[in-house]
């Protein structure tokens, strides 16, 4: 028995609840992944994941060995790239997930520069802007837009990008101008399905505040959002790496800009807090600095 080959199964089961689940992910016969757990556990002398018809637990035993074999095999990875991190180049396979829009119009690019400076790295992209189960689906790394985090988070920082409120100049010719967040009120404004619909966030005198809103057209996508503004349908609250393209063109109008919507994070979330391997460390440091401080998508904010 390969015993680090079955510790590493264990913990997958019991990540994903599911000997079937695991093998699927490694593209193995279930007994294959049954036979290592079931070694494991006879080796041990002690029962580790309590089977039923319909789901897998672990044993109290069983717990208290999960958090070991964490710790023991982040520590084997640690000590393996350590030993060649810094004479060898990238390599390996990276499974991310990212927001649709922010992943087609700003991460491609630097996608396609971070494989073509690491000619032995393969990345699989999954586009969903909901927020994926990072262990049960197997990803390595998340890439998220949002205004706080969640408890428990692993993440690192990698960027920022402020949200504006816009709309065509066809509809403000036609409904006005809003002065104030209150004024939303009396306007056609979009949802957004993943966020709070009825108001939306201002930040006022140092403190944030929430206006209602209200309208007719909602979506789970902000450029499906951002073309029914351009058809001057409603108004729009979205991030500026979204508007920054049609504000430059004149389709867009900025609104309210003495009142700013709250500044939204770009994060990496981790799938733990374990051991990172070198070619996500690499890849998210080089989106960081591509990225910077200030993003060349928040540049529409001092565009009159």
């Amino acid at each position: 028995m390969d015993r680090l080959e079955s510790m590493r199964l264990f913990v997958k089961v019991a990540e994903l609840g599911s000997f079937s689940a695991v093998a699927q992910q490694l593209n193995v016969a279930r007994s294959v992944v049954t036979r290592q757990v079931a070694a494991l556990e006879a080796h041990l002398g002690t029962m580790l994941i309590a089977r039923s018809t319909r789901r897998l637990s672990l044993t109290s035993a069983g717990a208290s060995y999960l958090e070991k074999c964490r710790e023991i095999l982040a520590l084997v990875e640690a000590a393996e790239a350590g030993l060649s991190e810094d004479t060898q180049a990238p390599r390996g396979h990276i499974r991310v997930t990212l927001p649709f829009s922010f992943g087609l119009r700003q991460l491609m690019p630097m996608f396609g520069e971070f494989m073509a400076a690491n000619p032995e790295i393969s990345i699989e992209l999954d586009f969903n802007d909901r927020r994926a189960n990072l262990i049960e689906g197997g990803f390595d790394l998340a890439i998220r837009i949002a205004d706080r985090l969640d408890p428990g988070d692993v993440a690192r920082k990698i960027g920022a990008s402020q949200g504006v409120i816009a709309a065509s100049p066809e509809y403000l010719a036609r409904h006005g101008r809003p002065k104030h967040p209150r004024d939303l009120a009396h306007h056609e404004c979009f949802g957004y399905l993943l966020a709070a619909r009825s108001s939306w966030a201002f930040v006022i005198d140092g403190e944030t505040k929430l206006f209602p809103v209200s309208g007719r057209l909602a979506a789970n996508n902000g450029d499906a959002l951002l073309d029914a503004a351009m058809r001057g349908l409603g108004i729009t609250n979205t991030p500026t790496f979204i508007a920054e393209q049609a504000v430059r063109e004149g389709r867009l109008e900025i609104l309210l800009r003495k009142y700013p919507s709250p500044a939204l994070g770009i994060y990496a979330i981790f799938p733990s807090n374990r051991y990172v391997p070198h070619r996500v460390r690499a890849l998210v440091e080089f989106l960081a600095a591509r990225i910077g401080p200030r993003p060349s998508w928040d540049r529409i904010l001092s565009l009159k």
